[in-house]
C-alpha cells in the first residue's frame, strides 16, 4: 500500500489539475467566517475528520444491513444511504477546504488530495445510483457494494494525508523545548518592532519586541507550519503569513482561524545583555 501511495504522488500528470482545482478552492473560501466555519477553528479541532465519520458511518451501516439485515432492513439501508449522501456536502466542503491551504505546500498533497477525492466522488455516484435504483423497486445492493470499496480507497488515502502529510493535525506537537532558561541571542540584536527566528534546543522559537516588551512563540504556525516571524504584527498579535491565521502574542491564543489550535508559549525575559526564552 505504501509503494502504491508512492506511485499516486509521483504522477505529476495531475499538477495542472490540482494548481487550477486548488486556487478555485482557496477563492471560494475566501471569506473569513466561511474558512473558520469550514476549518473547525470554532470546534478547536478540524471539522472535516467529524463529517467523515458520519458519511463512512451511515454508508458502511447500510451495507451491513444489506447483506446481514435481511429483507426488513431494506428501507432502513436505503435511509441511511440518503444520510450519508446529504452528508456529503459538507464534509467535501470541509476537507476541500483544508486540501487547498495546503496544497501550495507539496506535490504529493496536491496530487494524492486529488485521487482522494476522485475515489470518494465515485464513491457518491455509485451509492447515489443505488439509492435510485432502490426507489424504483430495484435491488442496489451490488452498486452499494461497490461503491463501499471506492470509498474505502478512499479513505485510505485520506489517512494518509492525515496522518503522513500532517493536514489536519497540530504542527507544534512534538516541538517541546527546554524546561529550563536557554540563552538564544543577544538583546542588542532584537530591535523594537522586530521578529526574530531562533533555536531553542533544537525547537524554533519566534521572538519579538513591541513597546519595549518581550513575547515568544513556538515559530512554526500550528495549522500548517507557517513562519511566524515573517507574519505581520500588532501590539499583542501575529497574523501568519501563509493562512492569515491570527494568535495572541502574550499567550498563543487563537484569535481567528483556520487555524484550530492555539500557538504554544513561551516564557522569555531579558538578562545580563542577552535573551534567555522556557516552554511555559
Amino acid at each position: 500500500m505504501h509503494r502504491l501511495v508512492r506511485a499516486i504522488a509521483g504522477l505529476d500528470a495531475l499538477d495542472p489539475v490540482g494548481e487550477t482545482l486548488g486556487k478555485l478552492v482557496r477563492d471560494a473560501t475566501k471569506p473569513k467566517r466561511l474558512k473558520e466555519l469550514l476549518s473547525g477553528t470554532w470546534l478547536g479541532h478540524p471539522v472535516h475528520p467529524v463529517l467523515t465519520d458520519v458519511t463512512i458511518g451511515t454508508l458502511t451501516s447500510a451495507l451491513l444491513l444489506d447483506w446481514l439485515g435481511g429483507d426488513d432492513s431494506r428501507p432502513a439501508a436505503r435511509r441511511l444511504i440518503g444520510i450519508g449522501l446529504l452528508s456529503a456536502a459538507p464534509t467535501v466542503a470541509a476537507g476541500a477546504s483544508d486540501w487547498g491551504d495546503a496544497e501550495p505546500g507539496g506535490a504529493s498533497v496536491r496530487r494524492i488530495g486529488i485521487v482522494h477525492a476522485t475515489s470518494n466522488t465515485v464513491a457518491a455516484s455509485l451509492f447515489a445510483a443505488s439509492y435510485a435504483a432502490r426507489r424504483r423497486g430495484a435491488d442496489g445492493r451490488l452498486l452499494a457494494l461497490a461503491g463501499g470499496a471506492a470509498l474505502t480507497a478512499g479513505g485510505y488515502l485520506g489517512g494518509h494525508l492525515s496522518f503522513a502529510e500532517g493536514i489536519g493535525v497540530d504542527h507544534t506537537v512534538f516541538e517541546d523545548g527546554p524546561e529550563d532558561w536557554t540563552d538564544v541571542l543577544a538583546e542588542s540584536e532584537l530591535l523594537d518592532g522586530n521578529a526574530r527566528c531562533v533555536e531553542a534546543d533544537g525547537t524554533a522559537v519566534m521572538i519579538v519586541k513591541r513597546q519595549d516588551t518581550l513575547y515568544a512563540l513556538t515559530n512554526h504556525c500550528s495549522h500548517l507550519g507557517g513562519p511566524l516571524h515573517e507574519g505581520t504584527f500588532t501590539d499583542t498579535t501575529v497574523t501568519c503569513p501563509l493562512h492569515e491565521s491570527v494568535f495572541d502574542l502574550r499567550d498563543g491564543a487563537l484569535v481567528h482561524g483556520p487555524a484550530a489550535y492555539p500557538q504554544p508559549a513561551w516564557d522569555v525575559r531579558a538578562r545580563a545583555g542577552r535573551v534567555e526564552v522556557r516552554r511555559r
